[in-house]
């Protein structure tokens, strides 16, 4: 039985803690998302153990139920972005020629705008609702997965087992899914998490400006610029949010660390 590490136990430990908290956001928020349960930027005590916000919710409860948002999102959008992205790369890799240059000179012209600009442009004309957020952020993020895949699978296609799969006859979609997908994996894994994180801070900025999540849905981001004006006054309201996101970036990049620390060490051994 391989022994995870001591950093690897942490991060797991406080990742699986964040998302089973969004899990069950409900039974562990001690009060509702929007219930007014005291005074503006009450101190800590028993009743709100994080005190409360700037118009009396209890601060807790509001980053259990914004996490569960901001998770939730940054998931069905990291999820997006890799499906997009990696599946684009690897044809492109794979087909090459005029598909390949037409999909990256597209790619290139996507990037070549700021990403939070872009976002801000599309999210201004249309309805801000959570699939149209998911579907914005993937999308335009997918644009990193599909760089990197495709420099993956670049390498990849001009090895000896892709070549004796040609030679075998297997199809474009045995070469991408059975040959090149499972030796790529290690490098898109420990992406994932970066772009999980990425993730994170993007729905959080958009909130922060104005154009993520809408109340009366929180997020970690909402909930800094609501509180953001008790900084003056020795507030800590804003910054728990932020603690927040902070965690779970070292938390996720953790896990991801020895995964790839893991599925390198495996191949390795194989190839040995």
């Amino acid at each position: 039985m391989t022994r995870i590490p001591l950093p690897a136990l942490i991060g797991l430990a406080v990742t699986g803690a964040y998302f089973l908290a969004a899990l069950f956001a409900p039974l562990l928020a001690p009060y509702g998302l929007s219930e007014v349960v005291g005074d503006v930027w009450e101190p800590s005590s028993a009743e709100h153990l994080l005190g409360t916000d700037n118009i009396g919710r209890d601060l807790l409860s509001r980053l259990i139920y914004g996490g569960r948002t901001t998770i939730f999102v940054a998931s069905a959008a990291t999820i997006l972005s890799f499906f997009t992205g990696s599946v684009l790369g690897l044809f492109a890799a794979v087909v090459g020629g005029w598909v390949d240059q037409l999909l990256s000179r597209f790619v290139d012209l996507i990037m070549a705008i700021p990403t939070l600009i872009f976002a801000l442009v599309v999210l201004s004309v249309m309805p801000v609702t959570l699939p149209v957020l998911i579907v914005v952020m993937g999308l335009l993020d997918s644009t990193r997965v599909f760089r990197l895949s495709r420099a993956v699978a670049a390498d990849l296609a001009v090895m000896d087992f892709v070549e004796a799969a040609r030679l075998r006859g297997e199809g474009r979609g045995w070469i991408i899914f059975r040959e090149i997908l499972p030796n790529a994996l290690s490098p898109l894994v420990a992406e994932m998490g970066m772009r999980f994180i990425f993730m994170v801070l993007f729905v959080s900025t958009l909130s922060f400006l104005g154009l993520g999540i809408q109340p009366p849905e929180a997020d970690w981001g909402g909930i800094v610029k609501e509180n953001k004006d008790g900084i003056v006054y020795g507030i800590s309201a804003a910054l728990l949010p932020a603690v927040a996101i902070a965690t779970l970036a070292i938390a996720v990049n953790l896990v991801a660390d020895w995964i790839l620390d893991r599925t390198t060490s495996l191949k390795g051994g194989r190839n040995g």
